[in-house]
């Protein structure tokens, strides 16, 4: 197992505080108590506020786009607090590097699955400040010890006088109590809702219909705009017809946003839709207007022919390998990929002369307040943020280009505006997961045991874009997560990294990322070895897990399940696959239908995860399921293409999500202890390809490089 570098987690957080930012530490961050504010709330900390009417509040940290986080933080707080998760409700943090900076990332952001490993203690210290001085309160109210008092669901009991008071009715009392530090927490012996499969706490809004999304907001007096954006990158508006477009029944203004877009308001977004036909938007195409796809990939060829930076080299894999006795090399692609979110991006925006306020979902606040300042010119603190429900995210709404376009619209008009994308601008003008073109190689002994094995990824640099102190030396650690940290030992190898900037459009971060394309080159070419070496491709694996018990742990377990070994009927096949990524180990096996007309049917999946410390069983078995079926569609369907500069895919016709009824079964098995929580959201994305593709492989013999696997590969090969 490859541990030499640093975690992209690690460099990220490193970036951003060269740049600026501010890493927490475990104090946790306060907030000044004005003398008029005291009586009015109890706020000890940045995470807990309680009113004198009772109501306890979590100021969440992170964006909800649908993972399940405002549930898991407001267990985290509830299980120190000593309240039920029924008693809290959660309001969105405001931007503010200096109290809500996640301390797995070093920035206000969700993402990377991340949230509950940055949340994990800092939330669960401010429920028991905040419970340490409510107590604290009521025992200087009745002159006992505080030690004498205990706190059930928001109440403080003295057994011994029978006295009790609401944490509503201390909640003046104890915000003049100063805010203890390093209070003891809880053993995870007494954990009473940690661990345990809570019901969710946004699901009866979102089943009502009374959840707000960043599409719902709505302000008196708002007017709704949509856009088109040049389709070629680097191109320019070179007409269009406003007079055609202002005749529109609806249509009150035509906005252009340099040469970038141009967007049309109208009372409704019908008005505006069709005021946007009418105002016919033609584009040069600039450098890019002759691009074509197999151009990108030709390039990433070509550079991927050179040796990259090195980011791992222990042994001498290239001797080892040249002295094997079997030697394999492989090329492995993937493709870009779009997020499409069931929600396609949009926000509210109300600029006026003295400040502006914004309503959307972002997975970035500060960073949305700064994008509205730069572009509008006025100072950061004078833009208020509200951060909405996001109807997926995926990695999409890290980036705030759709923020900066807005305050570009909203600017030029007086009145408050929401910019709403089509899925087809959503889906042509995204940051998409970067085309990875990598080289492997191996060398395999006598007994078909790995001696050497290298690996060259070559693709887009999102870190250098998106964190640019995360990018050191030619090195985008994301680039490489899970090809330098393998679950296996190799007594020799080699990981270098190219890096090949794609034109004619913009990477991004995704669901997952560098485990979702390193997983699936690394888990794919270890099947391929233990078929070159005639062994079982789990006892393949196990054979290089002596000194990795819990990756092992996981494999057996998945194997178990699924009845690996037992006889399938002619043309299914298993596949397995094993991952480390997010701080959790994850197997998987996937049984597979291949047709005689080479269409791929999943049926069955067994995934084994080993997260640490669990805070909701029941979100990570939905965060795996969800996550397995999302990466089983973009591996079977999905990539974006170009041709003549312009994104060829638009909507879900052409860029298809797995049906319900192409779904497996799938069926998650965890393992529990205490180690500290892994991540959860982008693991089952990272299993789903390899899985499927070591399946197809077990039940045709052919085996697939190339994403997606669709059914023509089959078909052809």
């Amino acid at each position: 197992m490859g541990q030499d570098m640093p975690s992209r987690r690690a460099i990220l957080v490193g970036g951003l505080l060269a740049s600026g930012g501010l890493m927490l530490g475990l104090r946790l961050p306060t907030l000044a108590r004005a003398a008029d504010t005291v009586a009015a709330e109890f706020m000890p900390n940045a995470f807990v506020r309680i009113e004198p009417t009772g109501i306890i509040t979590l100021i969440m940290p992170n964006a909800e786009v649908g993972q399940g986080i405002y549930t898991s933080a407001a267990m985290l707080i509830a299980e120190e607090l000593e309240v039920g998760l029924d008693q809290i409700q959660v309001q969105a943090a405001p931007p503010d590097l200096s109290k809500y900076t996640d301390p797995s990332l070093g920035d206000q952001a969700t993402g990377g699955s991340a949230s509950i490993r940055g949340d994990w203690l800092r939330l669960r210290q401010a429920g028991a400040a905040a419970r340490t001085m409510l107590v604290a309160a009521a025992a200087k109210r009745w002159s006992v010890e505080p030690a004498t008092c205990t706190a059930t669901r928001g109440v403080v009991h003295h057994a011994a006088s029978g006295r009790q008071a609401a944490y509503g009715d201390l909640a003046t009392d104890a915000a003049a109590i100063p805010v203890p530090q390093d209070v003891p927490l809880k053993a995870p012996a007494d954990f009473k809702l940690i661990g345990t499969s809570a019901k969710r706490i946004d699901t009866p809004s979102k089943v009502n219909g009374t959840a707000v999304y960043g599409i719902d907001a709505t302000l008196p007096g708002m007017k709704i705009a949509t856009l088109a954006i040049c389709p070629v990158k680097g191109g320019k508006l070179a007409s269009m017809d406003m007079a055609a477009a202002r005749r529109v029944a609806g249509v009150r203004d035509v906005v252009r946003v340099e040469d970038l877009a141009v967007a049309v308001i109208g009372d409704h977004m019908w008005a505006a839709k069709q005021g946007l036909v009418a105002l016919a938007p033609v584009w040069s195409g600039g450098s890019n207007g002759k691009l074509a796809h197999k151009d990108i990939v030709a390039a990433l060829d070509k550079a991927s022919q050179s040796q990259g930076v090195i980011a791992k080299d222990e042994g001498n894999a290239a001797g080892a390998i040249a002295k094997a006795a079997t030697k394999l090399d492989a090329i492995y692609e993937l493709p870009f990929l779009s997020h499409a979110p069931m929600e396609p991006v949009n926000c509210l925006l109300h600029v006026r002369a003295d400040g502006a306020e914004l309503w959307a979902g972002t997975q970035v606040p500060v960073r949305a307040q700064n994008a509205v300042a730069r572009v509008t010119g006025l100072a950061p603190d004078k833009i208020v943020v509200n951060n909405l429900y996001s109807g997926g995210a995926f990695g999409r709404r890290l980036d705030i280009d759709m923020i900066e376009i807005a305050a570009g619209v909203a600017k030029q008009v007086a009145y408050p505006v929401k910019v709403i994308w089509t899925r087809e601008e959503d889906m042509q003008h995204d940051f998409y997961r970067p085309y990875y073109y990598d080289r492997v190689s191996a060398g395999l002994d006598g007994q078909g045991r790995i001696v050497g094995w290298t690996h060259r990824v070559t693709g887009s640099s999102v870190m250098a874009r998106w964190a640019p102190g995360g990018f050191k030396n030619g090195m985008d650690p994301d680039a490489v997560e899970c090809a330098t940290e393998t679950p296996y030992e190799m007594p020799a190898s080699f990981v270098d990294y190219v890096r090949a900037e794609p034109p004619g459009l913009n990477t991004g971060w995704w669901r997952g990322v560098g485990p979702t394309h390193n997983v699936f080159v690394v888990e794919s070419f270890v099947d391929e070895l233990a078929a070159a070496a005639k062994q079982d491709p789990v006892a393949y694996r196990r054979s290089m897990l002596d000194k990795n018990p819990r990756a092992l742990a996981v494999l057996n377990l998945a194997a178990e399940k699924s009845g690996w070994g037992g006889k399938l009927p002619t043309g299914r096949g298993r596949g397995v696959t094993l991952q480390f990524a997010f701080g959790s180990y994850v197997a998987a096996v996937l049984e597979v239908e291949v047709t005689p007309e080479g269409e791929v049917l999943p049926r069955h999946a067994h995934v084994a995860i080993d997260c640490g410390s669990v805070v909701n069983p029941d979100t990570v078995e939905a965060q795996i399921q969800g996550g397995f079926i999302l990466g089983l569609g973009t591996a079977l369907y999905d990539e974006i293409t170009l041709a003549d500069g312009r994104v060829e895919q638009s909507n879900f016709h052409d860029y298809r999500s797995l049906r319900i009824n192409e779904a497996p079964m799938i069926e998650v098995h965890q393992i529990r202890n205490q180690e500290k929580p892994g991540g959860v959201g982008e693991t089952g994305t990272a299993a789903a390809a390899p899985a499927l593709g070591n399946a197809i492989f077990a039940a045709t013999g052919r085996r697939l490089r190339r994403l997606p696997f669709g059914t023509g590969q089959l078909q052809a090969s």
